[in-house]
């Protein structure tokens, strides 16, 4: 069966910076797979036109550019929050506010979104909230495992497969810049 809008699709994979001689950024084994319904726009794009018409069984080798996955990086993105909200008791918090460290914030409509420290002064802390794989060309390697036709709840988005591609679900290295 070829994979198509409203297939659930089933695959392992191994996702690279730049190409397939980069630095692995996640590897999905059969152990792990990553499942999703295709066409449900809960993947980036670049990686579901990758993987568009190809079929069960079928091995995969394609390269996402950076404008297809998480565009570039942004420098009105990298702002400058005022070093009080890292307070605790009236003290810096060191163990929350350090240069490096991936933050959990909320933007002015309370949705979350996450922080890397760049810089610490006595006024403020400057934080990139550029996604951490932004300007960065992503390569997949795989195999699909199995494409279905997706269940009545899969559709309806109980299917919460999302891998690398949407930055929840497994375990990979999103903290390194490309």
């Amino acid at each position: 069966m070829k994979i198509e809008k409203n297939k659930h699709v089933s695959l392992i994979y191994e996702l690279r910076e730049e190409d397939g001689k980069g630095k692995v950024i996640e590897s999905l084994d059969s152990d792990t797979p990553l499942s999703f319904v295709y066409g449900a726009g809960r993947m980036i794009a670049g990686f579901e036109a990758g993987l568009s018409s190809i079929s069960e069984g079928d091995d995969f080798s394609f390269t996402v550019p950076f404008e297809e996955a998480y565009g570039g990086r942004r420098e009105d993105m990298i702002i400058d929050v005022p070093v009080e909200i890292f307070y605790k008791n009236g003290v810096l918090d060191e163990s929350i506010c350090f240069v490096g460290n991936n933050v959990p914030m909320a933007d002015s409509q309370g949705r979350r979104i996450d922080g890397v420290v760049n810089e610490i002064t006595s006024g403020h802390v400057r934080m990139d909230f550029n996604h951490p794989m932004a300007g960065c060309n992503l390569h997949f390697t795989g195999k699909v495992l199995t494409v279905r036709d997706a269940s009545p709840s899969e559709l309806q988005g109980s299917d919460h497969g999302a891998g690398c591609s949407g930055c929840s679900g497994h375990s990979h290295d999103c903290s390194g810049q490309c």
